[in-house]
């Protein structure tokens, strides 16, 4: 798809029933449940400080190939927003995965991950031994957590709280870092378990051993039906690009609704509502969704609630970027099966994970190109914000040829900087959240939503916009 071109604002009206600041998916989402919940006649606008709607959803042209520089996928079991792209008529444009499974770079090699992975952590010893992804010693180590007795842990547990006592050194370096923590661009010793991973918290804390927890569960999952149609994979795409559900969403919003280039310069308090103050104009409503990072929540709630703005300023956030290349494919040779791989820190590769998008999704598969999305930057990691995109590029192409041997030149590139892209669940998330609650109680017609409280990725954000949208069409928002 090509670039968008730039869009000139449109104009705001001077009252409405709702106004939601931030368009990136949350914002979207947001204002496409509260049409549905309103109704016709609700004066819904969407204000954005940027030239494009979609937030981190954005999808580009590279050799003519639709490329997501966000996300590139979504889980496909997530009910509201699997009600939602059938709702916009994508249903039949959702696609799987050609290739299923991911490697580790682990030990000198790529190791593909072993059968038997529940949430990122193993739950077949011997298969973890087969895959060479730990030393035998530390795969003696992972055993033990059959024997060891419970684990004490504190009231809101570290992931690596969980894991490290159970299965040693080895499973968390290497399996729970990249995979558990990876999510999140975050270091599993200071992200809270039960906000970020909670249903390995609850199953840590059912019995004594988290592996035979794990196993039982998996024992327990009922079989397929005879008969039963192949169920989807767990993270599915839409042919085209992410940007096709963005734009869907502008469309039944209305154009007209969602203004961009327009920033939100502040809040003013009114007579039972808001006027939300931007460089084109003013705007006054009786609600008003911040569906921004919480920096920029902060900064317009910090005249009205210190509390508020304390709060959200105690949410970390994690840079990170991506390079992506488009190799010549007869340069470059058949890659190595799979989806691609993830580095775990402890290899201190700049590289954090690569995905080989051409043979992972089938409108990304074509015969003179090998496309490959590198990503960089976690939790304690910024080696790279210092460099400028040229440098980012040659360190990007000296892991792929030390690592794997690529040296092909690439005939177009793609470099997305993402700074404050990851919200951090450090621990104290669910107390700090429910303390930032009680703050914007305080602020009747205020509502927040957003990747920065209560799920990442597009699934956890448009769970969050449709239980938001519905709170402010019952009157409790």
């Amino acid at each position: 798809m090509p670039d968008p071109a730039p869009a000139s604002p449109s104009p705001l009206t001077a009252s409405a029933d709702v106004v939601v600041v931030g368009a990136g998916i949350s914002g979207l989402a947001t204002a496409y449940f509260l049409r549905r919940s309103l109704g016709p006649d609700a004066v819904i606008q969407v204000v954005e400080a940027g030239p494009e709607a979609g937030g981190k959803v954005r999808t580009r042209s590279l050799v003519g190939l639709p490329v997501d520089t966000g996300p590139d996928a979504f889980l496909s079991r997530a009910p509201e927003l699997g009600r939602l792209v059938e709702a916009l008529g994508l249903a039949d444009e959702v696609i799987d995965p050609l290739a299923g499974s991911a490697s580790i770079w682990s030990r000198g090699r790529l190791r593909p991950l072993p059968p038997g992975m529940a949430f990122g952590l193993p739950d077949r010893l011997v298969a973890l031994l087969r895959s060479g992804l730990l030393s035998p010693l530390e795969t003696v180590r992972a055993g033990l957590d059959l024997v060891l007795p419970r684990t004490p842990l504190p009231a809101d547990p570290t992931v690596a709280d969980l894991v490290r006592p159970r299965f040693g050194d080895g499973v968390y370096q290497r399996l729970a870092a990249p995979l558990l923590g990876g999510v999140h661009a975050g270091d599993p010793a200071q992200l809270s378990a039960r906000s970020t991973v909670p249903e390995i918290a609850a199953m840590a804390g059912s019995g004594r051993s988290l592996y035979l927890t794990m196993r039982s569960r998996r024992r327990r999952a009922p079989a397929p039906a005879p008969g039963a149609p192949r169920p989807r994979a767990p993270l599915v795409s839409i042919r085209g690009g992410l940007s096709r559900l963005v734009d869907r969403l502008v469309e039944d919003i209305g154009h007209d609704a969602v203004h961009l280039d327009t920033p939100v310069l502040g809040l003013e308090p009114a007579d039972g509502g808001w006027v939300v103050v931007t460089d084109h104009g003013r705007v006054s409503t009786r609600r008003v969704v911040l569906a921004t990072p919480a920096p920029a929540a902060a900064a317009l709630l910090e005249d009205h609630s210190a509390d508020a703005a304390d709060r959200l300023r105690e949410i970390p956030y994690v840079d990170v970027a991506n390079v992506t290349l488009a190799l010549p494919a007869d340069e470059v040779g058949p890659l190595p099966a799979g989806t691609g791989f993830l580095v775990p820190p402890v290899e201190g590769e700049l590289t954090v994970g690569c995905t080989w998008l051409s043979q992972k999704w089938p409108h990304l598969a074509q015969p003179d190109h090998v496309v490959v999305k590198t990503m960089v930057g976690r939790a304690g990691d910024r080696r790279w914000v210092a460099m400028d995109d040229d440098e980012l590029v040659g360190r990007v192409r000296d892991d792929l040829r030390r690592l794997l041997g690529i040296t092909a030149a690439p005939d177009d590139l793609l470099v997305q900087r993402w700074p404050r892209a990851m919200p951090q669940y450090v621990v104290g998330h669910a107390a700090r959240l429910d303390a930032l609650d009680a703050a914007v109680a305080t602020l009747p017609g205020i509502a927040l939503t957003g990747a920065a409280y209560r799920g990442i990725g597009l699934a956890g954000c448009v769970a969050q916009a449709s239980s938001t949208a519905d709170r402010i069409a019952a009157g409790t928002s």
